[in-house]
């Protein structure tokens, strides 16, 4: 049996499905990862909108940022913290 004997009975058909093959699982691969609900890549960071914000950003959290970033003074900080809690 020679190499021509590997050509015969269909054997060509096969280095020609393995690329078909594995194209088919990366589409598949890339349907799960991006498909769920919303497109987001798996880049993006967890807990964040398609804009880049949080998901939920209440006021009280936005005052805090802006202190702890030293944005206001600590009495437009207690001012502030208690115009939104009441």
């Amino acid at each position: 049996m020679g190499p021509e004997y590997f050509w015969m009975h269909g054997m060509w058909f096969f280095p020609m499905v393995i690329p078909v093959v594995m194209l088919i699982v990366m589409l598949v691969m890339l349907y799960l990862l991006f498909a769920k609900g919303s497109f987001k890549t798996p880049f993006q960071p967890h807990g964040k909108n398609a804009e880049g914000g949080p998901d939920s950003e209440n006021p009280l959290d936005i005052l805090n940022r802006r202190y702890a970033r030293g944005d206001i003074s600590r009495e437009e900080y207690e001012r502030i913290k208690r115009d939104i809690l009441s």
